[in-house]
């Protein structure tokens, strides 16, 4: 199983992340992806970045032959995803900023991080899941 991936949004996530924490020292790496919905209307991401980073950080992740888990964490629509407020915004475990993020998750905390900016570097990811 060297890839296995959860997937949640705001509503489910609570329960969701729960068994992703319960489950996260069997594993060599535990990520957490934060990413845009999909807009109907296209079938892609609202985010340009999401969409230029998502293909590369499968990528990499399928290439690996370890144990890895990817919880990904759909942050809503746009208008939903600018609010101040955003539950992932203002949660202290999280502090998003911009999307996609890409955390690394160990010793229920958060160990790395790669921002909007730099989540579609394929260096960067493999950095991330080898820093152990």
């Amino acid at each position: 199983m060297p890839l296995k991936v959860l997937d949640a949004t705001v509503s489910n996530f609570g329960g969701i992340f729960e068994k992703f924490r319960s489950e996260a020292p069997q594993n060599k790496a535990n990520l957490v992806l934060f990413l845009a919905d999909i807009d109907p209307a296209t079938s892609l991401s609202w985010c340009p970045d999401c969409v230029r980073a998502e293909p590369v950080i499968y990528k990499k992740l399928e290439a690996s032959s370890e144990d890895i888990v990817l919880l990904r964490a759909y942050v809503g629509d746009r208008p939903t995803w600018r609010n101040p407020a955003h539950p992932w915004r203002v949660d202290p475990r999280f502090k998003l900023t911009g999307v996609p993020t890409l955390i690394q998750w160990e010793n229920d905390a958060a160990i790395g991080r790669l921002e909007d900016h730099e989540a579609h570097l394929e260096g960067k990811i493999e950095a991330l899941v080898a820093d152990k």
